[in-house]
């Protein structure tokens, strides 16, 4: 829609209010409301101000006046207000000079298409991530000076077969959670819901199941769409299995790891590039693929790890990242393996269209903003360069012995580690001016202050029982 479709839609529907939605810097969504009386065509030329030194990664107290303004194309009725309130999401600017901020997440994405388009190379960038979450009946928390600890619960899980009371059984032992029907997946009904809002507010579902661990794992998968209204689409997303959750008395957590001894949740990346409407990634290669599409490979290999400060930017990210376990930590492709950290996927029908790679190692405590320019501009850099991928690693990567594992890079070991990779590895995301300087620094900065020395200096639970006795 534009602007004067947008002030007719809300009319139409007699639209109550006007929720306004942007991005912080970490990628948790913002929002004000304005009453529906303020909307008209000027809004969109005029947004309305704000305190940029109150959004985390933001502006300094002395230069905090910001400017918000909506994205006409963006707008939907919010499903989860008791009146009837249209949301769009806004870009964001500066109030004195009209530039758009260099900061604001969305915007760095916007770019990143705009460089793609200005390489010649394709004119497209698609995006399908999976995002899995868990869904629990209770979670408890806390952390200060003078202790810590959590304690969360699924009535499925494993650990309730033993409870007292009313107790049906059909619990899901860990590690077997993919796809059991009824009465083992108590979910059905809740993610039909979920599922439902979602194509209520536009989003394309495809499938939606249990996933592998215990507690209350799932998974809704969304149709691809290009960079940025794909991260607009996870965003939307996020806020609606969350809120049909909550609705439900359910608390939903994308938290890559909360729970110790099972699988935790990753978001495979799909992706691919296009130009004129032709896929660039299907050929007569290894698994169907073309040189740009074995090169865009080669790209995100190349750079993986400092990818990973902005595809797995938590310290959590870090507790699912672990060599031997479940997560592709391995820096390999294959083709169907799911092991290998890049997988080119069976194309439905063999069809060029299909054609794709799946990253697997990003997880949906990322901004998706941040994340999918970083993927492409790792891609991109590697078709520009023509950067060899080297050979496909069929093998079942996790049975590997510790001999053949040494020839095969890994992702970094912790949230540290992804940030030093990010400090001298960053030029490929600094073309076009797509990142800057600044926003590097700024998430460096941001990351090592407010999270990794965060969780650094405080012991946690467990070395209690390993060490109280010393």
């Amino acid at each position: 829609m534009k602007a004067k479709d947008v002030v007719a839609f809300a009319k139409e529907n007699d639209v109550k209010f006007v929720d306004l939605k942007f991005i912080d810097l970490p990628g948790i969504w913002q929002h004000t409301t304005i009453p529906a009386s303020r909307l008209n065509e000027d809004l969109f030329e005029e947004g309305i101000g704000f305190d940029g030194s109150s959004v985390r990664g933001w502006q300094p107290i002395n230069a905090s006046d910001m400017l918000m303004t909506p994205d006409p194309s963006t707008a939907k009725l919010d499903p989860f207000h008791a009146q009837k309130t249209l949301s769009m999401i806004c870009k964001i600017s500066d109030p004195v000079t009209g530039q758009p901020y260099g900061r604001d997440p969305r915007y760095i994405a916007q770019k990143a298409e705009n460089h793609l388009r200005a390489s010649g190379i394709a004119d497209t960038s698609y995006f399908g991530p999976e995002a899995e979450f868990f869904v629990f009946d209770s979670v408890r928390y806390e952390s200060s000076q003078r202790g810590a600890f959590y304690e969360i619960d699924s009535d499925e899980a494993v650990w309730n077969s033993g409870k007292a009371g009313p107790n049906l059984g059909h619990k899901i032992r860990s590690k077997e959670g993919y796809f059991p029907v009824a009465p083992t997946d108590t979910l059905g009904d809740l993610r039909g819901q979920m599922m439902s809002t979602l194509i209520e507010t536009g989003i394309a579902v495809e499938v939606g199941h249990h996933e592998v661990a215990s507690a209350g794992q799932c998974e809704i998968g969304i149709k691809f769409s290009t960079l940025t209204s794909m991260a607009d689409n996870l965003m939307w997303f996020k806020y609606v299995i969350k809120n049909v959750g909550r609705k439900n008395g359910k608390s939903v957590t994308f938290m890559p790891k909360p729970l110790f001894g099972d699988n935790g949740s990753g978001m495979h990346c799909h992706q691919s590039l296009w130009k004129e409407g032709k896929p660039l990634f299907a050929g007569d290669g290894y698994a169907g693929m073309s040189d740009t599409g074995l090169w865009y490979i080669g790209g995100i290999l190349k750079h993986a790890k400092a990818l990973a400060a902005l595809t797995n930017p938590t310290t959590n990210s870090y507790r699912r990242l672990v060599p031997g376990y479940e997560a592709p930590v391995n820096l390999a492709y294959s083709s169907r393996n799911r092991s290998a950290s890049i997988r080119i996927p069976l194309a439905p029908g063999n069809s060029p269209k299909g054609r794709r790679i799946e990253v697997r190692f990003p997880d949906a405590s990322c901004n998706p903003y941040l994340a999918f320019a970083a993927m492409m501009m790792a891609g991109l850099d590697g078709v520009q360069n023509r950067i060899d991928p080297g050979d496909p690693l069929d093998k079942d990567i996790y049975a590997l012995s510790p001999e053949e594992l040494k020839e095969v890079p890994h992702m970094p070991g912790s949230l540290d580690e992804a940030l030093g990779a990010l400090e001298r590895d960053h030029e490929f995301l600094l073309r076009g001016d797509v990142f800057t300087r600044d926003i590097i620094k700024t998430w460096l900065d941001y990351k090592r202050e407010r999270e990794v020395d965060a969780v650094r200096l405080r012991p946690v639970p467990h070395e209690f029982f390993l060490y109280y006795d010393v």
